[in-house]
């Protein structure tokens, strides 16, 4: 920061200047050929981004996981490398940096650097500032119908432009930010599949353990839409796909506890995009008067504690294999209650339950838990990346 506040004192002492997005960037909607064409498909080579590329493969981009070919392009030809594409329905907000020339479907718009303004940005500082944008963007949507951007306040939308050194600097700090991060969340997924491997190494049960249907062990409900009920100062923590899938650090709240859950129930995300990483995930409910069950998440329940220990259970039912063979890798994959509950599922004698769930738990803790281990340092820098982040892209205009 020391040298940030030097370059800023050497290069622009008394602000830096401001512009629209419009004075920028060409502001132009991505697209989606048709489907219909197969020659607009088969054997693509141009790379075609979507949502599902940033949730796979992050927010800078070279390569995407569905292609195009010549014919299916317009015109007006391909977008070229360096731009930003930002999303203006749908999932408003998110955003990534191209690294080739390319094409998005119609949820991003393209912002491209004039040609007049080739040296005035530098845009992975614009990739970064986009975080900002992305978050004026959620604030900044026409409710009516489908979700959207107001486009015409959009390219009003005014950013501010430091010199190149300050540009410059920024990237170097934020992306050895980035980078602390990316080494954490490496070391992370590494702990993750040796914990896997570690689960089913000692949830693999001998022939001679008895084996019964989930639905002899528990009672099973279905969650409800918190739509209406959403409120950031609520007490009670809405359990959703999002919140299961990232053990909890991705949180929403609601003001009434529409639907409850209870200290050991397990709760089971039912629905998933295509080789998503959330179907069958299940989170375990550690505390009564907390947890409010969202749409297409169940919860389960042990009916005899005595026979079944409920977090011996949680670690069977996580990611079974018995339910993720219902995703195709094509289509949305919706659990049905029967699907759930016809699964068999080994009850091992009480005491060798425990033992393995205290071995599990500690494995646990390390890779999942937000208040310890890993998690919790992930979390810590990104607070501090965040923190820094907001620091270094805010500016006064000249």
């Amino acid at each position: 920061m020391s040298k940030i506040d030097e370059l800023i004192k050497k290069y622009c002492p008394n602000g830096v200047e401001w512009d629209t997005l419009e004075n920028i960037f060409y502001i132009k909607n991505g697209y989606t050929p048709s489907k219909a064409k197969q020659e607009y498909w088969i054997n693509g080579t141009i790379p075609w981004f979507r949502m599902e590329d940033i949730r796979k493969n992050g927010r800078i981009l070279s390569d995407s996981i569905q292609h195009i070919t010549p014919e299916a392009v317009k015109d007006s030809g391909l977008f070229s490398a360096n731009s930003i594409i930002m999303a203006t329905t749908a999932t408003i907000g998110e955003h990534a940096l191209l690294i080739a020339d390319s094409l998005a479907n119609q949820r991003f718009t393209f912002l491209t650097p004039k040609v007049n303004r080739p040296n005035d940005i530098n845009m992975k500082f614009f990739y970064y500032y986009g975080f900002v944008l992305g978050e004026w963007c959620k604030n900044n949507t026409n409710i009516s119908g489908f979700a959207s951007v107001d486009m015409a306040k959009f390219k009003k939308v005014k950013i501010p432009i430091p010199p190149q050194e300050v540009q410059n600097e920024i990237v170097r700090i934020l992306d050895k930010f980035t980078e602390l991060e990316t080494e954490l969340e490496t070391e992370l997924e590494a702990r993750k599949k040796q914990y896997e491997y570690y689960r089913n190494q000692l949830l693999y049960l001998s022939q001679s353990v008895s084996y019964k249907f989930l639905s002899q062990i528990v009672d099973f409900m279905n969650g409800k839409a918190h739509e209406k009920n959403i409120d950031t100062e609520g007490d009670f923590v809405i359990v959703n796909s999002k919140f299961v899938s990232a053990d909890g650090r991705i949180r929403k709240h609601s003001n009434t506890q529409i639907c409850p859950v209870f200290k050991n129930d397990i709760l089971m995300v039912m629905s998933d995009l295509p080789n998503g990483k959330a179907l069958a995930k299940c989170f375990y409910v550690d505390e009564d008067k907390r947890y409010t069950l969202n749409q297409r998440i169940c919860s389960l329940t042990v009916k005899n504690k005595n026979e079944m220990n409920s977090r011996f259970l949680f670690y069977i039912l996580s990611r079974n294999k018995q339910l993720l063979r219902y995703d195709n890798g094509v289509d949305q994959t919706n659990l049905r209650k029967d699907d759930i509950l016809k699964i068999i599922v080994p009850v091992p004698v009480p005491a060798e339950q425990k033992r393995i769930v205290a071995i599990l738990d500690k494995f646990d803790k390390l890779v999942c838990d937000i208040s310890e281990g890993l998690p919790a340092e992930i979390n810590a820098r990104h607070k501090q990346y965040e923190y820094y982040r907001d620091r270094l892209l805010t500016f006064k205009e000249v």
